[in-house]
């Protein structure tokens, strides 16, 4: 199967887990999402591979469900849960990368297998986890505030433009300030770009994709109405 195909069903599937998860945790559900993904972006975004014939990092796929995850905190609970989601992703990062550098600390068995390989995955993981550290908490505050700011200009109208323009402008801040931390000076510059601008525009991509599975989740979300803010 092709990297195209497995990127399109990964997508599908991660974008889908969300409601799913949603459904059966409710706000837990959700919040479980931002912990696992950036778990697991961050370790996926070490591989890098070839999508259209244009480079970039295997973590651009599962990340892009955050943004939809933040949006639907901020749309069915409102802003201080949807904050609190970005707190909770943001803790999860930074205690993976602590106690796996601690791993990398002990020294191995004479027969153990494992060591090497964690260290080909890890031994990059500061700088990346700084990187990732910095524009997730940039760009996930940034797209709560302009969540809420078009949404309040709004009137709590047109759900599809208040979910796109917040991910796509905060997008930007992310794939521009980890691109720079985690990456300048490891490739050649055209091929830093090159991982700039396809790595933007395969998140910009699954943006576009997630909008009407807001709009699902918003209609899964009335019905938690006892439960929460539920506005717009």
């Amino acid at each position: 199967m092709s990297n195209e195909w497995l990127a399109a069903i990964t997508v599908l599937i991660d974008l889908s887990l969300v409601l799913v998860l949603f459904r059966v945790f409710k706000k837990e559900g959700l919040y479980l999402v931002i912990v696992a993904n950036i778990i697991i972006c961050n370790i996926q975004v070490l591989k890098t591979v070839t999508l259209f014939g244009l480079t970039t990092t295997l973590g651009n796929v599962l990340y892009g469900s955050l943004y939809l995850t933040t949006d639907l905190l901020s749309e069915t609970y409102g802003r201080k849960a949807a904050n609190k989601g970005v707190w909770l992703g943001f803790s999860a990062l930074l205690f993976m990368t602590f106690y796996m550098q601690m791993a990398l600390w002990f020294t191995p068995h004479p027969e153990d297998f494992a060591s090497p390989h964690l260290s080909a995955l890890f031994s990059l993981m500061p700088r990346v986890a700084l990187g990732s550290l910095t524009a997730y908490f940039v760009s996930q505050f940034l797209d709560v505030w302009l969540y809420h700011k078009w949404k309040d200009l709004l009137k709590g109208r047109h759900l599809w433009w208040r979910n796109n323009f917040a991910t796509s402008v905060s997008q930007i801040a992310d794939t521009l300030i980890f691109c720079a931390i985690a990456f300048l000076g490891l490739y050649p510059i055209d091929m830093w770009w090159q991982i700039v601008l396809t790595t933007y525009l395969y998140k910009f991509v699954i943006a576009l994709c997630d909008t009407p599975f807001i709009y699902l989740g918003r209609k899964m979300g009335k019905k938690y109405a006892g439960e929460a803010p539920l506005l717009g």
